[in-house]
C-alpha cells in the first residue's frame, strides 16, 4: 500500500501539471459559460425529449405509478450526480492534456507520461481507440434519435402529422450536414441564445408542474426510493437502467469539449444552469404523470415532454425542440471531425483532406469524407428504425461502453500520474466502475434489439484505426532495415555526383538514415542539389507545441541538412511556412528555388510475420485511398516531384 495521503491528492489538484493549459479562450467567464451551453450541453439537454419516455413507454415499459416514477426519478438524479458531476466535472476534467480532452487527448497524456511502464501501456492504448471508434457509432445515433424525437413532437400537436415526421427528419438531417462546408461560425452565435431559452423552457415547464406535487422534490434526491425499487422490482430496476442511461448521454462531451472553452466555463454552466434545469424537468414530467388519472398517464407517458406544455404552446415547443436538437448534431459532427482529425495526427487514420472553415478558429474544420459517411449513415437509420423509440434500443450502449473506458483511462491517472491517496482511489473507483457496469450490462440487453448497430460500428472502426497504426508501424520498419547511415552516403556518393543550384527537400518518416527518395533521385537523375534538406515530421502526444520549439536542426555538412519539425495534435501542418524559419543552414527557402521531393510506396502484402494477410491488404488499400502527402503537408504543387517504390510488409 502506498503512504501517500491526503496531501497529496490537494497537491494533485493544485500542481502545474493540472493547471488549465488550453489555448487561450476569450471573453469573461459568462460569456464562455453561455457558450458553452450552446456547443457542450446539447446532447445531454436533449435527453428529456426521450429518456423519461423510452423508460415507462419503450420496448420494457413500467406503469407510471409512484414506485416507479420516484424510483426511476432517483436514479436519474444520482446517476447526474455520480457520472456527470463527480466523475467527469469533479475529476476526469482535471486531466487535460494542455487543455486538451477527450479519450485520444486523454491517451496521449497516459501515453506521454508513463512510458516507462510498456508491460501495460498496450493495453491502455487499445482501450482508448476502442473508445474512439466507439464514438462514431454515438456519432450517428445521436443526431438521428434528437431530429427524430423532436420531429415526432408534432404528432402531439395533431395526429395527422404523423405520416410527416420521417420526411422532415431527413430534410432537416439533410440540411445540418449539407452547411457543414460552409463553417458554423455565424451558426454558432446563435447557438448559446438558444439553447438558454432552451434550457429556461425546461426549466419553467418543469416548475409549472412541480407547483401541484412539491413532494417530487424531496423524492428526487431520496437514493432509497431507486433502492426501493430495486428491491421490490430488481429485474426491471436493472432492465430500466438501460433507458435511464439516455438522461446523462452526452456527459462525455463536457470533456471532449474542453478545449474548445477550458474547464471553468464548463463548470459553471453544468452545476448552476443546465443541471438545474433538466432536473427541474425530469420532476415535472413526474409530477404532471403523478397527477393525472392511471388512464390518463398511460397515454401522457407516450410523449411526456411536449404534454408539459398546453396545447396553443406545443407547436412553438416542438419548433424550440427541433431546434436544439439540430445544435446537439452540430456538435455532435464538429466533434466527429475533431476527433478525426486528432486519430490522423497520432497516427491512427490515414491522412484526409481537411478544410479549415474559419481563419480565426483554428478548432472549425470540414472533413468531407467523414461528414457525408455520417450523413449516409444517419439516413440509413432513421429509415430503418422508422421512430425514436426504436433507435433508443440502440443507443446507450456505446455511451455507457465509452464511459466505463473513461474510468478505466482514470484509474491510471489517478494512481500512477496523481499518485492519490490509495483508499480515497479505490473508494472511488469501486463507485464509478459499479454504476458504470450496472450501466454497461443493461444496455447489454439491447443487443438484438438495435444495440447490434454501435458495436458493429465500433468493431469495424477499431479494426480500420488499429490496422493503420499498426500497418504503418511495420511500413517504416522494413524501410528503415534497409536504410543507409547518412554519414556513408555523404563520403561515398556525394563526391562524385554533380551539384545543381537550389533547395531539395526530401520529406522522410524517419528521423535516421538516407530517404527513399533521395536514394532514388539520386540513382535515375545522377544530380544532387547544393543543398539538401531532410524533413520529418514529427506529432507529439500534446495539443499544441511552442513555436520556439518548432523544429531541430542537424549539420551533416555538404550542404546537407536534418530538419525534423514538431507539432501537437491538434495544430495543422504547413512545412513551407515552418521552413522558412529555420535559421543557421543558409539563406531562406524561396520557393521558386525549392523542390520537395516524396516516396510514394506501393505496398506487397507477404505472409512476412506482423499483420494477417487481409489486414495487410486492407492497410494497401488505405494506403491507396489516403489524401496524399503534398496536400498534408501544404506542399505547393508545382515544386513537388514525387518518386514511387515498392515496400514489402
Amino acid at each position: 500500500m502506498s503512504n501517500t495521503g491526503t496531501g497529496d491528492a490537494e497537491e494533485a489538484l493544485t500542481s502545474d501539471a493540472h493547471v488549465d493549459h488550453a489555448h487561450p479562450h476569450g471573453g469573461p467567464l459568462y460569456r464562455m459559460a453561455i457558450g458553452a451551453i450552446g456547443i457542450v450541453y446539447g446532447d445531454i439537454g436533449t435527453s428529456p425529449i426521450y429518456a423519461f419516455r423510452e423508460t415507462f413507454a419503450g420496448h420494457h415499459p413500467l406503469s407510471p405509478d409512484q414506485l416507479h416514477v420516484y424510483g426511476v426519478l432517483s436514479l436519474i438524479f444520482w446517476s447526474m450526480m455520480i457520472i456527470v458531476t463527480l466523475k467527469y466535472v469533479t475529476i476526469i476534467m482535471r486531466a487535460d492534456n494542455k487543455g486538451e480532452g477527450g479519450s485520444l487527448a486523454l491517451l496521449a497524456l497516459i501515453n506521454r507520461t508513463t512510458s516507462d511502464k510498456r508491460r501495460w501501456t498496450s493495453g491502455i492504448v487499445l482501450l482508448g481507440v476502442f473508445a474512439t471508434a466507439l464514438f462514431y457509432g454515438d456519432a450517428m445515433i445521436t443526431p438521428a434519435i434528437s431530429v427524430l424525437s423532436a420531429v415526432e413532437g408534432l404528432t402531439t400537436v395533431r395526429p395527422s402529422f404523423e405520416p410527416f415526421v420521417i420526411p422532415l427528419a431527413i430534410a432537416i438531417l439533410v440540411g445540418v450536414f449539407a452547411i457543414q462546408a460552409r463553417g458554423t461560425a455565424k451558426v454558432g452565435l446563435l447557438f448559446g441564445p438558444v439553447m438558454l431559452v432552451y434550457f429556461i423552457t425546461l426549466a419553467v415547464l418543469g416548475i409549472v408542474h412541480l407547483v401541484d406535487q412539491p413532494s417530487v422534490i424531496l423524492a428526487t434526491i431520496n437514493p432509497l426510493n431507486a433502492v426501493n425499487f430495486y428491491v421490490q422490482e430488481p429485474v426491471r430496476a436493472f432492465i430500466a437502467m438501460g433507458s435511464v442511461v439516455l438522461a446523462v448521454t452526452g456527459a462525455e462531451a463536457l470533456y471532449s469539449d474542453m478545449g474548445h472553452f477550458g474547464r471553468n466555463p464548463i463548470r459553471v454552466s453544468w452545476i448552476y444552469f443546465v443541471m438545474p434545469a433538466l432536473l427541474l424537468n425530469y420532476m415535472g414530467q413526474a409530477a404532471m404523470l403523478l397527477g393525472q388519472s392511471p388512464a390518463e398517464a398511460v397515454e401522457t407517458v407516450k410523449n411526456p415532454f411536449f404534454y408539459l406544455a398546453p396545447e396553443m404552446l406545443r407547436l412553438p415547443l416542438v419548433l424550440l425542440a427541433t431546434a436544439a436538437t439540430i445544435i446537439a448534431s452540430q456538435a455532435v459532427i464538429s466533434g466527429a471531425f475533431s476527433v478525426t482529425q486528432q486519430a490522423i495526427q497520432l497516427g491512427f487514420v490515414p491522412r484526409l483532406r481537411i478544410t479549415h472553415t474559419s481563419e480565426r478558429a483554428a478548432g472549425q474544420i470540414y472533413i468531407p469524407v467523414v461528414n457525408w459517411a455520417l450523413l449516409v449513415m444517419v439516413i440509413a437509420l432513421v429509415l430503418t428504425f422508422r421512430s425514436s423509440s426504436n433507435l433508443a434500443a440502440a443507443y446507450g450502449i456505446a455511451v455507457t461502453g465509452a464511459m466505463l473506458i473513461d474510468a478505466v483511462l482514470i484509474s491510471v491517472v489517478l494512481l500512477y500520474m496523481w499518485k492519490w491517496n490509495r483508499f480515497l482511489v479505490f473508494g472511488l473507483l469501486f463507485l464509478f466502475f459499479s454504476v458504470d457496469l450496472l450501466y454497461f450490462t443493461a444496455n447489454l440487453l439491447k443487443v438484438p434489439d438495435g444495440g447490434w448497430f454501435p458495436l458493429v460500428v465500433g468493431a469495424v472502426a477499431f479494426t480500420l484505426l488499429t490496422t493503420w497504426a499498426k500497418g504503418r508501424q511495420l511500413m517504416i520498419a522494413r524501410m528503415n532495415e534497409a536504410s543507409l547511415p547518412m554519414e556513408i552516403f555523404i563520403k561515398s556518393a556525394v563526391p562524385s555526383a554533380a551539384r545543381v543550384p537550389g533547395t531539395a527537400v526530401f520529406m522522410t518518416s524517419s528521423a535516421n538514415g538516407v530517404p527513399h527518395a533521395l536514394l532514388h533521385n539520386l540513382k535515375h537523375n545522377k544530380v544532387l542539389h547544393e543543398r539538401v534538406f531532410l524533413v520529418t515530421v514529427r506529432i507529439e502526444d500534446v495539443p499544441y507545441i511552442a513555436v520556439d520549439q518548432r523544429e531541430t536542426m542537424q549539420d551533416y555538412g555538404s550542404g546537407f541538412y536534418r530538419i525534423v519539425l514538431r507539432y501537437g495534435f491538434m495544430e495543422e501542418i504547413d512545412v513551407p511556412a515552418a521552413l522558412a524559419q529555420v535559421e543557421g543552414c543558409g539563406p531562406v527557402c524561396k520557393s521558386m528555388d525549392t523542390s520537395f521531393f516524396l516516396a510514394r510506396q506501393t505496398l506487397l502484402a507477404a505472409s512476412r510475420p506482423g499483420m494477417a494477410l487481409w489486414r495487410e491488404r486492407l492497410f494497401a488499400w488505405m494506403l491507396r485511398n489516403a489524401e496524399g502527402a503534398m496536400e498534408f503537408f501544404k506542399l505547393p504543387t508545382n515544386r513537388v516531384v514525387e518518386l514511387g517504390s515498392q515496400v514489402e510488409i
